[in-house]
């Protein structure tokens, strides 16, 4: 279907430039885990980054910390 895309956001955009990539998922980051400051969300540069500031910020373990990021990633980077 023409000027459908179901990819949007997904690790394959081509619509997105990666900063605004980047832009959409530390968004989606800062709305599921609040606790997160806009500070420490600008500091983020990769997945185990925000592993750890979960694990810090919410005391989850570290294996749950990765699962939950890699929910919210789906196949994307940081």
């Amino acid at each position: 279907m023409e000027g459908a895309s179901s990819n949007a956001g997904g690790p394959f955009s081509l619509t997105k430039s990666p900063a605004e990539a980047k832009k959409i998922v530390l968004k989606e980051i800062g709305a599921k885990w609040g606790k997160l400051s806009e500070q420490d969300l600008s500091a983020l540069q990769s997945k185990d980054d925000l592993v750890t500031h979960l694990v810090a910020k919410y005391g989850l373990e570290t294996i749950e910390a990765q699962n939950e990021v890699d929910a919210i990633l789906r196949g994307r980077r940081i």
